[in-house]
C-alpha cells in the first residue's frame, strides 16, 4: 500500500509540468470563452504567437539543458545572443539586397559567438573556475562586445530578403523544432548524452570510467554558445534589427524553462522534452495574461512562483527517492 502511494506520488511529481501546462490552457480557454466568447486554443494566430514567444528562449534553453545536466550554469548566453543579433545584422549590411550574403554572415556570426563559449569552457573545465563566476564574467564581456559591435546606437536595422524569410511566419518555430529533435536524439540516444548525465551525476566516477570530463565540458559550453548565436540570428530575422541586449530578458527564461521542465540544478537529471514543456509554460503564461487583458507585469510574478514550485517539487522527488 505504501509503495503504491509512493509510486503515484512519484508519477505525479515527474509529470507535473505536463499537467500544469494543461491546467493553464484550460484556464485561459475558459477565461476567453466567458469574457469574450472566443477561443484561446482554436486560433491559429494565438498558437503562432505562443510558438514564436517560446522559440528564442527555447533555443537558449536547449544549450542550457546540456550545461545544467552537467551541474553547471551559463549566465552569458543572453548577451551572447545579443552579440549574435548585432553581428548578423552588421555582416548582412554589406549586401542587403542579396540573400546569398547569409551564407557568409550566419557562419561568421556563429563562429564569433563560439569564442565566449570556448572561454567559458576553458575557465570552467581547465582552470576550475566555478561556472557561476566564469559565465558571469563572460556575461559582462559579451555585453560590452555587443554594444561595441552595434556602434553608436543600440539597434542595427537590416533589410535582407533571406533574413526576412527566416523570421517570417512559422519558420522560426519549425527551425526550433528541428533543432530540438536533433538535440533530443543526441541527449537520449548517443554516447555524448550518456556522458553528459554521468558527469552531472558524479564527475569523479565519470573520470574513473574513462570519460574525458574536461573535453566534454568544453563541448557543452560551445553548444550553449552556438544555440545562443542561433537565437540571436532568429531574433534579428524576426524584428529586422540587431539589438545588443536582445537576449537579456531571455536568460532567466531559458534557465527557468530547464528547471520547470524537471532538470535539477545539482546536475544529472533533465531532458530536452521537459525543457520544451517548460518553455511552453512560460510562453503560455506571458501570452495568456496579455490575451485576457491582465497587466503584463503579472507574468514575472507568476513565472517566479512556478520556478519556486518546480524547485520544491524537485526536492520532494529526492525525498521520495530516499523514502523508497
Amino acid at each position: 500500500m505504501a509503495h503504491s502511494r509512493l509510486d503515484r506520488l512519484e508519477l505525479l511529481s515527474r509529470f507535473w509540468p505536463w499537467l500544469f501546462l494543461c491546467v493553464l490552457l484550460v484556464f485561459f480557454e475558459t477565461c476567453a470563452q466567458v469574457s469574450d466568447h472566443r477561443s484561446f486554443l482554436l486560433n491559429a494566430y494565438n498558437l503562432q504567437s505562443i510558438g514564436l514567444a517560446a522559440a528564442a528562449p527555447l533555443l537558449l534553453a536547449l544549450g542550457q539543458t546540456f550545461v545544467i545536466i552537467t551541474a553547471g550554469i551559463d549566465l552569458s548566453v543572453g548577451f551572447v545572443m545579443g552579440l549574435a543579433a548585432v553581428c548578423v545584422a552588421q555582416s548582412t549590411l554589406a549586401s542587403e539586397a542579396s540573400p546569398w550574403i547569409l551564407l557568409f554572415s550566419i557562419p561568421l556570426t556563429i563562429l564569433v559567438c563560439l569564442i565566449p563559449g570556448f572561454v567559458n569552457g576553458l575557465l570552467i573545465a581547465r582552470l576550475g573556475v566555478p561556472a557561476f563566476i566564469g559565465t558571469l564574467g563572460m556575461y559582462g564581456v559579451a555585453r560590452g562586445a555587443g554594444f561595441l559591435a552595434a556602434g553608436s546606437g543600440m539597434t542595427v536595422s537590416v533589410n535582407n530578403p533571406g533574413l526576412a524569410w527566416l523570421g517570417t511566419g512559422w519558420t522560426p518555430v519549425v527551425l526550433t523544432v528541428v533543432l530540438l529533435i536533433v538535440m533530443h536524439f543526441i541527449l537520449s540516444k548517443t554516447r555524448f548524452g550518456q556522458y553528459t548525465y554521468a558527469i552531472g551525476g558524479n564527475p569523479q566516477s565519470a573520470i574513473r570510467a574513462g570519460i574525458n570530463v574536461r573535453r566534454h565540458l568544453m563541448i557543452v559550453y560551445l553548444i550553449a554558445a552556438a544555440f545562443a548565436a542561433i537565437g540571436g540570428i532568429v531574433y534579428t530575422a524576426r524584428f529586422a534589427a540587431g539589438v545588443a541586449n536582445a537576449g537579456e530578458p531571455m536568460l532567466l527564461d531559458s534557465i527557468a524553462a530547464v528547471v520547470i521542465g524537471g532538470a535539477s540544478l545539482f546536475g544529472g537529471t533533465g531532458n530536452v522534452i521537459g525543457t520544451l514543456i517548460g518553455a511552453l509554460i512560460i510562453a503560455v503564461i506571458q501570452f495568456g495574461l496579455v490575451f485576457i487583458d491582465v497587466n503584463a507585469f503579472w507574468q514575472f510574478i507568476v513565472v517566479g512562483i512556478v520556478i519556486i514550485l518546480s524547485v520544491l517539487i524537485d526536492q520532494y522527488k529526492d525525498r521520495l527517492g530516499d523514502a523508497r
